[in-house]
This record gives structure tokens, sequence and C-alpha cells, in this order.
């Protein structure tokens, strides 16, 4: 298992394994691979999505601090997931299989030309889905020279008793394989938020030396149930990170707004968040042009909504919100931040 180790903070607790039940050992055999198909799959009805990263800090991840937390760096690829179905190697993007006629940035190619331990891996532990990022470049292009075209393993989710693995236990099942496991850069027990601040700050994963920090880190808390009855993990992002600055020194004075529309599209739509966008964009066509621009407004709106909806109705008060006058001030940010593409 290929590892680059974090660190335990002192004064946390770690937890032993002591009710994780060893990994087993399978006896290797050839990974079975379709590399004749060249067809577009046809959607799958039980396709298994990764889960949605929640901000720390919202009503779905409350109380994720309250016991035994795993701080992972997060990294800025392409969601990706392998695993083996019917005697067959597959591939996915986030929300569905791969192939070769329709890869996403050439994951599927990699994987069964360059991944042999991946492939054994995923055949020696069928059904388990191997979930991880892609490593190509998006926002961020401060990784090492040797990490990009690698698949970098967060998760595990077994179908067959519908969980997700813990660490120890993804540890275990990894153990002996050449692959990359993103490990923890810290065990804490009841973390408060600046602890977890305090992680992001040194997370340096792959990042070159001298240029800065990652794109933020994930908390897992495999204990952790949400008040929806749901499974999930928080993250905090090093863009979140400037924006509790800005509260705790105070906003920039401006004139008011009549709309407040155009004050939650000020406050949530960041050029970071459009600059990811255009990044998949490019990186699934292998170019971004004026065909693409509609499909940018689009889904900025879209994600604008999708992510951030339930915090802009807390921080405004349940205001009336005219959806429409939202997408045009959408528009309109997008617009002035990118005056080239229009």
């Amino acid at each position: 298992m290929k590892t680059e180790h974090g660190q335990i903070e002192e004064n946390t607790m770690v937890l032993n394994g002591g009710n994780i039940n060893p990994a087993q050992t399978y006896p290797h055999h050839t990974p079975p691979i379709n590399n004749n198909n060249h067809t577009k799959p046809m959607k799958d009805k039980e396709y298994k999505s990764y889960m949605h990263l929640e901000k720390l800090g919202t009503d779905e991840v409350e109380g994720i601090l309250l016991g035994t937390c795993y701080v992972f760096p997060k990294i800025d690829g392409t969601n990706a997931q392998i695993w083996c179905e019917d005697k067959t190697i597959k591939c996915g993007s986030r929300n569905r299989e791969l192939s070769l006629d329709l890869d996403n940035a050439g994951f599927l190619a990699h994987c069964l030309k360059n991944e042999p331990d991946l492939l054994q891996l995923c055949s020696d532990r069928a059904p388990l889905r191997f979930y991880g990022e892609w490593l190509v470049p998006h926002s961020l292009k401060t990784y090492r020279d040797d990490a990009w075209k690698q698949f970098y393993i967060f998760d595990v989710y077994d179908s067959v008793n519908e969980r997700w693995l813990h660490f120890d236990e993804v540890s275990g099942i990894c153990k002996g394989y050449d692959v990359n496991v993103i490990q923890p850069l810290r065990v804490i027990n009841t973390p408060k938020l600046e602890n977890i601040t305090r992680c992001m700050e040194e997370s340096k994963y792959l990042i070159k030396e001298g240029e800065g920090i990652g794109e933020g880190v994930v908390v897992k808390n495999y204990a952790f149930i949400n008040r929806f009855g749901r499974t999930c993990w928080a993250k905090m992002t090093t863009n979140a990170f400037k924006e509790k600055h800005i509260k705790e020194m105070g906003a920039p004075k401006t004139s008011g707004t009549a709309y407040v529309e155009e004050a939650i599209v000020e406050e949530f739509l960041t050029k970071e968040t459009t600059d990811k966008i255009i990044a998949k964009i490019r990186t699934r066509d292998d170019q971004f042009g004026s065909r693409n621009i509609g499909e940018l407004l689009g889904t900025a709106f879209y994600d604008l909504v999708k992510e951030n909806c339930w915090e802009f109705i807390k921080k405004h008060k349940q205001p009336t919100i005219d959806f429409k006058v939202l997408n045009q001030f959408t528009t309109k940010k997008v617009k002035s931040t990118y005056p080239e593409l229009f």
C-alpha cells in the first residue's frame, strides 16, 4: 500500500481497531477485465455515486465533531471509483459508469493499462467499491509533478452490507497491494473548530515544497449519523477559511443592495467555485470554449442553489427569493468575473 503518513496530534485518541475485524487474506487471481467495451454503457440503476461532502458547520453535519474524528487532506482532482461486478472490472465518475469511448479524463484507460494491483484488489474484494480522487489538473496546480495521473483511494463502500468501511478496515484490505490510500493528517477525540482549522493550515499532502497548502480537509466520524439518518462527512476548504477571516475582521463596507438575490450571489458564488466548474468542463472536453458558456452559467446557478440554499435561507432569515432574479444575478456575476469569455 502506497502511503504518505500523517501525524497524530498530542493528547488525541486513536482508535485501536479492537472492534474491527482484521482483513481476511484472499488468494490472488487474475482480475477479469473487459478490454473490448467501446460502447456507451447503459445507465446503471444501482449506480452508487459518492456521498456529497457537507460544509462543516451546517445542519447536515451538526454533531460530527462529538467523537473520534479522522481528519484527511482533501485533494483537487476528479471524483472516480472502481469495482468488480459480474467478474468484470468497472470504473466510474461521480455519476456514471465509464467506457473507453466515454472515459473521464482517461481514468478507465489508465487503470486498465497501469494499475495491475488496483485491478487485482478490486477482483479479490468484489463487490467492494473503491472511491478516490483521480488527480488531473483542476483549480489547484501546485501538486508535485509525480502526483499527477494517480488514483488516491479515500473511501470504500460495502455494497452487500450497505456501509462505509472504517479507515482501519480500508488499511487492512489494501495492505499488500501497490495502491495509493490517503492517510489521516490527525485523529482527534472531540476536536474543536480550531483543531480542524489548524489541520487545514498544515495540510501539504502532495503539494510542492514552498507552494502553500492544499484544497482543504475532510472530517470523518465513523460513528456519526446525522439528524436525517445519513452517514456523511464534513469538509473545510481553504476558501471557507478565507471567508472565516472576513467574518471575524468584518466585510468591506459597501452601499446597500435592493435585492436579497444580489446579496446571496455576492456572498456565496465565489470565483473559486466557478473556476472549478470551468476546470471540470475543460478536463472532460479537453478545452473550454464559447459552446460551453451555457453549461457554465447553468451549473453555476445549480451549484449555488444546491450547495448553499439552506445557508442563505438561515443567514437572511427566510427571505422571499425570486429564483429568476437570482439566476440573472448569477449570470451577471459570472460575466463580470470572466469578461474575456463574453
